[in-house]
């Protein structure tokens, strides 16, 4: 069996690697492009909010072209799309490759990276609709974190797809198995560290690096984004997943509510019934 390779290895791919986007928005923002009426930034934002590949892919592409006089760091699409312009946004942040095409000789793995895509999506939600509630006027910062929060593994099942259906593969014979010692046996490494490296050396904002470190969880807006992607991950794998009564636990702490009431609103936004989520006394 060939030698892994190393988190050496994959930062440097990746540092340099033309990320890919998604096929959807690459078909959506081509027919804004072509419809003067609807063609504006806000129509833009939001295509690129729901993708965290096409996300990460503008707001890299700002960090490594800021001017020298820009004081400010850039992490929300409205802004970076003012600082860039709708057009040159098209010339120089083009939506390609595509993932589907990427990952096309390894089509396995296409069903696990949408599911993680949508996860994010999810969460990125969660932790606006939370972050709003607490009157945290930067709502859209705490959004784009929740977003990027596992941007690591969404690349992974892109550029490296084999590796990513082995993780998963020890995951479902072993339920037990944490995700991130997973990572390790498979990797030899976890998809955090690697993450970390890559926004570092991508030159991300330093709020939006502090945003997505679960270590910073003692801060109320990092334990939003935490919270929100432990939601969304654990709710993927079913409303009676065993995590979630926590989850609700947790919730209920950072929005100051009955964990009862934390319940009713999650399953109102999913659209279930409150009884399968109640937690255990």
């Amino acid at each position: 069996m060939a030698e892994a390779k190393g988190l050496d290895y994959w930062v440097e791919l990746l540092t340099h690697a033309e990320l890919p986007v998604l096929k959807q928005t690459a078909r959506d923002l081509a027919a804004l492009r072509e419809d003067d009426k609807r063609l504006n930034a806000n129509s833009v934002a939001a295509v690129i909010a729901r993708d965290p590949l096409m996300t990460v892919k503008l707001l890299r592409y700002l960090q490594q072209h800021k001017h020298k006089i820009q004081t400010t760091e850039v992490m929300l699409v409205e802004q970076a799309l003012l600082m860039l312009g709708i057009e040159p946004l098209f010339d120089k942040v083009q939506p390609k490759p595509l993932v589907e095409e990427l990952i096309k000789p390894h089509l396995a793995a296409l069903p696990h990276l949408l599911r993680v895509v949508h996860r994010s999506h999810r969460a990125s939600e969660y932790a606006k609709d939370w972050a709003v509630q607490l009157r945290d006027l930067h709502f859209e910062e705490v959004r784009v974190a929740a977003l990027l929060h596992d941007i690591a593994e969404i690349l992974m099942c892109c550029f490296a797809p084999n590796e990513m259906l082995a993780i998963y593969a020890v995951q479902a014979k072993d339920k037990s198995l944490r995700s991130r010692d997973a990572q390790e046996l498979v990797l030899g490494f976890q998809l955090f560290n690697l993450q970390r490296e890559l926004a570092q050396q991508w030159g991300l904002p330093q709020l939006l690096l502090t945003l997505m470190n679960d270590s910073s969880s003692d801060q109320p807006r990092v334990r939003n984004v935490t919270l929100a992607a432990n939601l969304a991950r654990h709710s993927a794998k079913g409303w009676d997943n065993a995590a979630l009564p926590d989850d609700y636990q947790d919730i209920a702490e950072l929005l100051h509510l009955p964990v009862d009431a934390v319940v009713t609103m999650i399953a109102t936004d999913a659209g279930i019934a409150c009884d399968i989520t109640q937690p255990h006394e």
